[in-house]
């Protein structure tokens, strides 16, 4: 038995997922020291032990939900598919027994995924805080009318947004909300954030990739009585005209495990048919009849 040190996290509202935690805790006690065995919902109050690896049932929400909590420990995280899509939470039960003792041996290297440290600020006294994984995401709300949002980095303004709002996206997230509005898919290792309007009233106004050694600050100019800010599509708060909302690169990266057979690119097509040719099929043409 290896002396590495196990936390598993698990989102028992999966169905199946107590019964694998079952199964699974003892397989892994047989290869490893199992610290811990949480559910989703004690995080970030739980009071989570050290540990060479966390080993995440659920979907990509209970990964992201991860990423939050325990990025500060950098703990790597390995992502078990119980939900739908499975675009971070890339393994499957027999995959991740298939590949366990090569992560824990550090034969699979986790992922570098930047992180971001939101903050909402009201007369210049945070109101809200929080780490954000995926994106940072404000919507315009009830009475649902335009609202106005003045955007800048450092000492220079970006833009000045009107509109429903907008995405403020980490790489990882770029895949998200981001690229549902039509924002850029950024390769998940590199150190930049997309800002993407929601519906901006302009045509002029298109997403833009920035760095992030400096802060995107949002200012409401003027906002609607529901407008809230979102972290990770988890997390809300409401912003109100006149709040700040800083977004800085978090001094804690999250560590992810990929799965080794699966690139990046490799996954965007088998999972979101991203540059998938509808008329390309496996079968090798044999004639030019067959290629009409």
């Amino acid at each position: 038995m290896s002396d590495k040190k196990v936390l598993i996290l698990a989102n028992y509202s999966k169905p199946g997922v107590s019964d694998q935690v079952g199964i699974l805790e003892p397989w892994i006690r047989q290869r490893a020291q199992v610290v811990a065995t949480l559910g989703v919902e004690q995080l970030p109050d739980a009071d989570t032990p050290p540990a060479d690896l966390c080993i995440v049932l659920g979907g990509d929400g209970t990964l992201l939900a991860a990423a939050r909590a325990l990025a500060p420990t950098d703990t790597p995280l390995l992502g078990v598919n119980m939900g739908k899509l499975g675009f971070l939470a890339e393994f499957n039960i027999e995959q991740m027994r298939e590949h366990f003792d090569d992560v824990l041996a550090g034969k699979i290297p986790p992922t570098r995924r930047i992180m971001l440290d939101v903050s909402v600020k009201q007369h210049g006294e945070a109101t809200f805080s929080s780490p954000a994984a995926n994106e940072v995401a404000i919507s315009a709300g009830t009475p649902f009318r335009l609202i106005d949002l003045d955007v800048s980095r450092g000492n220079e303004t970006i833009a000045k947004y009107l509109g429903d709002g907008l995405v403020v996206a980490t790489p990882t997230g770029s895949t998200g909300y981001n690229m549902s509005v039509d924002g850029p898919i950024i390769e998940p290792t590199l150190d930049a954030v997309v800002i993407s309007p929601l519906a901006a009233h302009t045509l002029s106004m298109r997403p833009i990739v920035v760095r992030t050694d400096q802060p995107v600050v949002v200012r409401a100019v003027k906002v609607n009585v529901g407008t809230s800010v979102m972290i990770d599509g988890q997390l809300t708060c409401r912003l109100c005209d006149g709040d700040v909302v800083e977004i800085r690169l978090a001094d804690h990266p999250t560590q992810i495990v990929p799965h080794p057979a699966h690139g990046f690119f490799q996954t965007l097509t088998t999972k979101l048919k991203w540059g998938h040719n509808p008329h390309r099929t496996d079968q090798q043409p044999t004639s030019n009849k067959e290629r009409l």
